[in-house]
């Protein structure tokens, strides 16, 4: 009988239905020699397959090789417990598949209230799951990626361990954790763009942000204004030839250190601003001071350094 059901499922992912040679119904897949072959003639149609599926990875005695059940997700340093922990399930059937009474459900429920609660029973444990959980909040505000997010709770780790939360507000050190993050690994985001998603005050997250610099002993990358042509252009509806054009204007003044110490974000949109010029393109200081979240005043001034950099 389990031969039969292996010898089905086998069948189901061996694509053909038929042999070329003899015409059976009898294609079957060896997924230990990743053959496909013919179990009347014996012939071996393909060789050398490789398995599509996903790698089940269930090694329990007790569920036997039938069961496909998954073994949990990965570990993270951005879930208060970093995923190890376990968790009553939900659900409503025992062992045997028979569906539960009402009142052992109740009963379950109660556990898993319980469970829940008896996990975040320090103080540290609980600062940790509603930092991460603003944490979570604050990326899928302004996307970054798993690495980003990753990054933040280990910086904030570290702050928790030195006791630096103590008296300070737990949104505004973890928002300051991301941007710390952000700027490590030299995703374009800015100190406004966090202000604005997380609801705290600039001038607040700039302090909080320099104080885990200082306490942390951090060296951040100098940020590339490179990276924010894309982004300032898009808003202002620039082409992408006058983006390539501010991109060389930029890789320019680098060379000769006519961008050193400036604000990338008002040297990226001064850039695009000079290359709309030379490109004849009617776009105005003011649409890129919008677009960057500068004032006017700012494109002109680095307008005039880039003009004294490219003598132009």
């Amino acid at each position: 009988m389990e031969s039969g059901k292996k010898l089905s499922l086998l069948r189901q992912r061996s694509g053909l239905t038929s042999c070329p040679r003899c015409g059976k119904s009898s294609m079957v897949l060896d997924m230990s020699t990743g053959e496909q072959v013919c179990t009347n003639c014996g012939f071996v149609v393909k060789e050398g397959l490789e398995e599509v599926g996903p790698e089940w990875r269930n090694f329990s005695k007790e569920q036997g090789e039938g069961d496909r059940s998954r073994v949990g997700s990965p570990t993270s340093l951005a879930m208060h417990d970093m995923g190890l922990s376990t968790v009553i399930g939900l659900e409503g059937s025992d062992a045997s598949g028979n569906a539960l009474q009402s009142s052992v459900k109740q009963q379950f429920e109660r556990l898993r209230t319980w469970d829940r609660r008896s996990k975040v029973h320090t103080s540290a444990d609980r600062n940790l799951r509603q930092a991460f959980g603003e944490l979570g909040r604050l990326a899928e505000k302004i996307n970054v990626g798993d690495a980003v997010i990753e990054k933040a709770a280990y910086i904030y780790r570290k702050i928790l361990e030195k006791k630096l939360i103590k008296g300070r507000s737990i949104t505004a050190m973890i928002t300051a954790s991301l941007y710390a993050a952000l700027r490590d690994t030299e995703t374009p985001r800015t100190l406004k763009d966090l202000a604005t998603v997380s609801g705290v005050k600039k001038n607040a997250l700039a302090q909080s942000y320099r104080l885990i610099l200082k306490e942390m002993d951090l060296r951040m990358p100098v940020r590339d204004p490179a990276k924010y042509v894309s982004r300032i252009g898009s808003k202002a509806g620039t082409s992408e030839r006058t983006q390539r054009r501010a991109l060389e204007i930029l890789r320019k003044a680098q060379e000769t250190g006519g961008s050193a110490g400036k604000d990338p974000m008002g040297l990226a949109a001064a850039a695009l601003y000079v290359a709309s010029v030379m490109e004849n393109e009617a776009k105005t200081q003011k649409d890129y001071a919008q677009a960057a979240g500068v004032t006017e005043v700012t494109i002109r001034n680095r307008y005039k350094t880039l003009k004294e950099s490219l003598q132009m």
